[in-house]
């Protein structure tokens, strides 16, 4: 579960006072893929980052799983984001000199769980996101940027997060692949019990998702 409470965040420009994220509140429940749409500059990136626990706002609430992670010193902070967030980014940003095996069992890692426990999540979540098992010890090189986007996305589940950001996660891709990664995460937040919020400038992503936002000039409609 995701509840935002007047979330705002302001910038100094200058001798201007920029208002990025201007009173915004949403909640949006476990299992849900949600979109936010907007054009660039409408905030969506700065919303992101906030939900992500990679910038502070300058009031409101962010509550993920009942904490309020606003609340949180910076070492909270760090094992919020390691075990109950998950990115994914528009160049699938995954570590090339691994396997993409070993890019998914990565996150595990940091968190202390054993080497067979990693493999066995990580080849599971390849499974379910459509990677075949003669693909699971190729580098990202050796991938198209479909399958590289569906091993970001088995990357973000795999320390089980209650919350998944995806950053304009199909605007590398062809239109029928973007279609289908829009698809899969639909049906992954569904399967994994997580909320998924994709943010883009592209309003046809909202046609797959359970719970669709606009957002101009730093606010949700």
């Amino acid at each position: 579960m995701l509840e935002v409470m007047n979330l705002t965040k302001k910038f100094q420009s200058g001798d201007q006072k920029v208002i990025a994220i201007n009173d915004v509140s949403l909640r949006i429940p476990e299992g849900v893929f949600a979109t936010v749409v907007g054009k660039s500059g409408s905030g969506k990136s700065t919303l992101l980052s906030l939900l992500g626990a990679l910038d502070k706002p300058s009031s409101g609430e962010i509550f993920v799983d009942g904490e309020n992670i606003t609340r949180f010193g910076d070492r909270r902070l760090i094992d919020y984001r390691r075990s109950k967030i998950g990115f994914v980014f528009q160049n699938y940003n995954l570590i090339p000199n691994l396997s993409a095996l070993e890019n998914v069992m990565l996150p595990m890692e940091f968190l202390g769980i054993r080497s067979n426990q990693r493999e066995k999540r990580a080849t599971e979540l390849l499974k379910e996101v459509g990677i075949t098992s003669d693909k699971f010890k190729r580098k990202p090189t050796k991938l198209s940027g479909g399958e590289q986007q569906r091993v970001a996305i088995a990357r973000a589940l795999a320390n089980r997060p209650k919350l998944i950001l995806a950053d304009e996660p199909t605007g590398n891709l062809d239109t029928a692949t973007g279609k289908i990664i829009v698809r899969l995460m639909k049906d992954l937040a569904r399967l994994e019990n997580t909320t998924i919020i994709a943010v883009t400038h592209d309003p046809s992503m909202s046609e797959k998702a359970g719970m669709h936002f606009t957002m101009k000039d730093g606010k949700l409609t």
